[in-house]
């Protein structure tokens, strides 16, 4: 069975019959058979006392909502597409908290570029509530956060919450809002933020924000004579995004990797290839030789960030706070 739950056959999710039925199939054939089938009619019972959503297909499928259990977490003989279970995730967050998905984005490094074959789904979103939530002296929690299991984390911010850190020029979420991999957008959401963002960019920030990032590789996690490849990666990519702001103040840097690969050294770019290619096959934990000249490289990088971040001009924009208001305003949940 592959990593993404795909097997062979002809059902919907890769088994001859629909749904779990998959997994019922290996387990048959491997002799768990009864085990298998007595498992999969609970589950259907079980599923079919509780809600149920909507298939990509348009047929009902019964799940039960419970992020950290049943559908999410059931592991062999029950096997979904990863991308499956992402937008049950999504539904049932929605239909738990009351809340609207206005964005939901992949944030690590498989949106970045550089994933290993087992890499987990970061899943970010921004959501918003009813109006009647915000319509109280006591702000309520801003921040839902769901680490489902080793392969599939959940976190999102509220939109007034968002809409605060975009105006304080939070790096993350300029991030976020470039991501290649998009899971869930309301129509026009990303569209209403686009002629904000460089008003609200302030490179100072975000420099700010990647020195930190690269404080710690080469401070802690780059020190050894064995490097953990991802810590290497995330580093690098760290400093290039530095490097980035230091040569375009005004440009917001990309997220993916390919473009700020760019900016590497014409002497280290054989190493980071040689590199990229070992973290494609690798597992998360695999663990390099220190490549000396190139941790030098981040180690110089980070010195004169350092140097810089204090004389970076910071660009004069209108403040944005009326803007940000009438966004927050269009994008309120409207009343049920």
């Amino acid at each position: 069975m592959r990593r993404d739950g795909r097997g062979s056959g002809g059902g919907r999710f890769g088994g001859s019959r629909p749904g779990l039925a998959v997994g019922q199939g290996q387990a048959e054939q491997e002799g768990g058979g009864k085990q298998a089938s007595g498992k999969w009619h609970r589950a259907r019972r079980e599923a079919g006392r509780n809600r149920s959503v909507t298939e990509p297909d348009g047929s009902y499928f019964p799940i039960v909502l419970d992020i950290r259990v049943r559908i999410l977490s059931l592991r062999p003989p029950f096997h979904f597409p990863v991308q499956l279970r992402i937008q049950f995730a999504l539904t049932q967050l929605e239909a738990t908290h009351g809340i609207r998905i206005l964005f939901a984005c992949e944030s690590g490094s498989r949106a970045w570029g550089f994933p290993s074959p087992d890499s987990d789904y970061d899943v970010r979103f921004i959501y918003s509530h009813p109006a009647d939530w915000y319509l109280t002296l006591e702000e309520g929690p801003d921040t839902l956060s769901f680490p489902v299991d080793d392969e599939l984390d959940l976190g999102g911010w509220e939109l007034r919450k968002t809409l605060k850190l975009l105006r304080g020029s939070n790096a993350a979420l300029f991030e976020w809002l470039q991501s290649p991999v998009v899971y869930r957008e309301a129509a026009g959401f990303r569209a209403a933020l686009g002629p904000l963002l460089p008003v609200c960019w302030n490179p100072r920030a975000g420099l700010h924000h990647y020195l930190g990032q690269l404080r710690r590789g080469v401070e802690e996690d780059l020190t050894g004579e064995q490097v953990r490849l991802k810590r290497l990666f995330y580093a690098l990519r760290a400093t290039l995004a530095a490097r980035w702001i230091q040569q375009r103040p005004t440009e917001v840097p990309p997220m993916e990797f390919r473009p700020l690969r760019e900016l590497l050294p014409t002497e280290l770019t054989g190493t980071v290839d040689e590199l990229l290619a070992r973290k494609a096959t690798a597992d998360e934990k695999t663990t390099v030789p220190r490549p000396a000249l190139l941790v030098a490289y981040l180690q110089q990088e980070y010195a004169a960030g350092q140097v810089a971040r204090a004389t970076l001009p910071v660009p004069r924009h209108p403040e944005p706070t009326l803007a940000l208001d009438a966004v927050f305003r269009a994008w309120l949940q409207p009343q049920p």
